[in-house]
């Protein structure tokens, strides 16, 4: 699959769980297939989000298409806003 969402079911920030929820919901309703990838389960998930990502402290929700690096929540959201969500995620 193409799209992969790093996310974590394990936070107390409000802020990154609201995050994960409005990518999840805009891709849904774009019909856009994603694969979620849960960093809490163990340290070298972590590892490979932050190393895709190139920032050794990023936080969830980061976004890739396959191993190509997207962009976190901000990028995203500024994507929506543009209608550029295709090409944000490089399916264009």
């Amino acid at each position: 699959m193409g799209v992969k969402l790093y996310y974590t079911t394990v936070t107390a920030s409000r802020e990154v769980k609201s995050q994960q929820a409005e990518v999840m919901r805009i891709l849904d309703s774009k019909s856009i297939q994603y694969e979620l990838i849960d960093i809490s389960v163990g340290g070298e998930v972590r590892d490979e989000m932050r190393s895709k990502a190139g920032n050794p402290t990023a936080v969830p929700p980061q976004i890739c298409n396959e191993d190509q690096y997207c962009g976190n929540y901000e990028m995203f959201s500024d994507a929506v806003e543009e209608d550029k969500v295709e090409q944000f995620l490089k399916m264009a």
